[in-house]
């Protein structure tokens, strides 16, 4: 397994970072593999994945640079520079852009796990892979960014509001599948079979991001990255989950519905997509929601975003609507 020595003040140091970057950069390996996790990801892959594979058969080098980038158990360090907060994603592309070479070269043959194919010999892969990723951004992400970090931001209110539950350790036990706390200060990040590494003193960011990926980056010494799929709660369509019936007689099934969503935080325009509700509909029963203390409200940047309390999770408990479950992710590069 692979882990991190981790001192106390690097840990509480640590924060929760967006980043259209990593967003896009999951999108690609979503777009590469081409296996959607629910049918929210399914309708979007029909949308895009012509178009990605297109783009691909009209340029095989950085087809084969994508290929060689995304190794089975590593991804060259040069496509995932350690997001940074408020960066923009042209500003974190242009790292890309700006990466060596040569180093880019080192990078992929690290990630292919053997010599660099004679067509990747070439000075142009970082101009290549910074433009492959602004196509991603561009058709495929940024038309849906604004729901896409509304959700974002939910999930890291969720992991917050988790610290404050549990610890740090409860958080790092549950970012996906191979991460956990094992004490002694030490942070396992992954399954692999990598060397440890010390980063105290170094900043140390979580990043979520909404297909189902997963993995880590840094900045020797500097700063380092684990980035990790949110809620599944959040990524998937929260309108299917059905409301107990004796929950809907009890508070009326419009209302019912509202407090079964909120398992995870979501805002009230998340809640007029997925409830079809109106604006007003939806604000009238929050009020009562919250005026009952079944459900809080929470500022995260620019949305307010409204969670169950320990009273409503009773309630949605007791009528048989039971928390739905946090999705996992794929540990890869880590």
């Amino acid at each position: 397994m692979g882990w991190w020595q981790v001192n106390a003040d690097t840990l509480a140091r640590s924060r929760f970072v967006l980043s259209p970057l990593a967003e896009t950069f999951a999108s690609l390996k979503l777009l590469h593999a081409g296996v959607a996790s629910h049918p929210g990801e399914r309708v979007w892959l029909h949308a895009h994945l012509p178009g990605y594979r297109a783009r691909l058969a009209a340029d095989p080098v950085t087809a084969l640079l994508v290929r060689a980038g995304l190794g089975r158990d590593w991804i060259a360090d040069f496509l995932t520079p350690a997001p940074r907060d408020g960066e923009s994603f042209e500003e974190g592309v242009a790292r890309v852009r700006a990466a060596r070479p040569d180093e880019a070269r080192a990078h992929l043959r690290v990630s292919l796990a053997g010599p660099l194919p004679a067509a990747l010999d070439r000075d142009d892969l970082p101009e290549r892979a910074a433009a492959l990723l602004a196509y991603v951004w561009d058709e495929t992400v940024r038309p849906y960014w604004e729901r896409r970090r509304r959700v974002l931001e939910a999930d890291v209110v969720a992991r917050t509001a988790q610290v404050s539950r549990g610890g740090w350790a409860a958080v790092l036990d549950s970012l996906r599948p191979g991460t956990r706390w094992l004490g002694e200060n030490r942070f396992q990040v992954n399954l692999h079979e990598y060397p440890p590494r010390e980063i105290s003193g170094a900043e140390l960011v979580f990043v979520p991001v909404t297909p189902k990926a997963g993995w880590v980056s840094w900045e020797e010494w500097d700063r380092y990255a684990v980035v990790y799929p949110c809620a599944g709660a959040l990524a998937e369509d929260p309108a299917r989950r059905p409301v107990p019936a004796s929950l809907g007689a009890l508070l009326g099934p419009a209302r019912a519905a509202v407090l079964v969503l909120l398992g995870s935080p979501m805002s009230t325009t998340q809640l007029v997509a997925v409830t079809g509700q109106g604006l007003g509909s939806v604000g009238r029963h929050l009020r009562v929601l919250l005026d009952a203390g079944l459900v809080a409200r929470r500022r995260a940047g620019r949305s307010v975003l409204y969670s169950r309390t320990a009273a409503g999770e009773v309630l949605v408990e007791a009528a048989g609507g039971a928390p739905l479950p946090s999705s996992g992710g794929v540990s890869i590069r880590s």
